[in-house]
């Protein structure tokens, strides 16, 4: 019953909500944990059996193991998301996952390079003119000149590259499709990009692949970055994401409109974009305190 219910579930959020395939996993994966609670801590035969306390109970299990409040939150999402899902389809009755709130997660503003860190990575690190220095200096770039996600990048083919309009087509969460301008810096690397991969027959219609014709792995993608990141800065976090957050505090430093920097960045709601405001405002701030008469300096 409960496989049964799963699997249909998960196909729900794959062909149905069009998931990523990383979502379904995580989904997948947060659920067995959930079951393997219930069938240790609270033995229930039925979905339908299965209470508000029984959830509550798991969720403060994962609280006592130290687990963070963002992945608390993430399980428990998917845990409301499959309750909905088993009330339309009345293989349940009440839904026992509604009314439970999740762990407050403390506001932690985005880690960035600034922009001194960053003209150093164009200038001083040294990539190399190898076909791999030369694609890792370009994923740096595209990361950085488009904020695009780890994800996006991994899967832009070589068609969704527009080198004449200097753009890219992105397809990011919920296969919603956006255009991301670029500009003529980005244009050189990628076309000295497609250069050394043509002479060296790799013919995967992927834009950044392996020496060996293959897609690049997530993984890859953050050993790249956090190797360059390590070279211009001592932030702990050195990821991909670090990458999309520096493109968007920049923008919001130097001017841009916060809806358009939204529509850059494929948020679905300001909210998301608001975050990276907190830089604009110390600006702000700084800028008064030098300025005004009455700031007291």
């Amino acid at each position: 019953m409960v496989n049964n219910a799963v699997g249909g579930f998960l196909s729900f959020l794959n062909l149905q909500k069009r998931f990523s395939p990383l979502t379904v996993l995580n989904y997948e994966s947060d659920l067995k944990q959930f079951f393997l609670f219930i069938d240790d801590e609270i033995p229930r035969s039925e979905l339908g059996e299965i209470t508000y306390q029984d959830i509550r109970s798991f969720v403060a299990s994962l609280i006592d193991q130290g687990i963070a409040p963002s992945s608390v939150n993430r399980k428990l999402s998917a845990l409301k998301s499959f309750f909905r899902y088993l009330l339309a389809k009345e293989i349940i009755t009440a839904d026992p996952a509604g009314r439970i709130p999740g762990p407050k997660i403390p506001k932690r503003l985005p880690v960035f390079a600034d922009e001194n860190q960053m003209q150093n990575i164009f200038s001083k690190v040294r990539f190399g003119n190898d076909f791999e220095g030369v694609r890792n200096k370009l994923i740096i770039d595209i990361l950085y000149q488009t904020g695009i996600r780890r994800a996006e990048l991994i899967s832009l083919k070589e068609n969704d590259v527009d080198i004449y309009n200097l753009q890219l087509k992105v397809l990011g969460k919920g296969k919603k499709e956006r255009i991301v301008p670029f500009d003529i810096a980005l244009k050189r690397n990628l076309e000295t990009y497609l250069h050394v991969k043509k002479e060296g027959q790799l013919s995967n219609p992927c834009l950044l692949v392996t020496i060996k014709n293959k897609p690049l792995s997530a993984s890859l993608v953050t050993r790249i970055v956090t190797s360059v990141l390590g070279q211009v800065t001592t932030n702990k976090k050195k990821s991909p994401h670090v990458l999309r957050h520096t493109f968007a505090t920049h923008l919001l430093n130097n001017g841009a409109d916060i809806n358009a920097v939204k529509e850059l960045l494929g948020h679905s709601s300001l909210s998301a974009t608001q975050i990276y405001t907190h830089n604009t405002i110390d600006k702000l701030k700084k800028s008064y305190n030098q300025a005004h008469p009455r700031s007291g300096n």
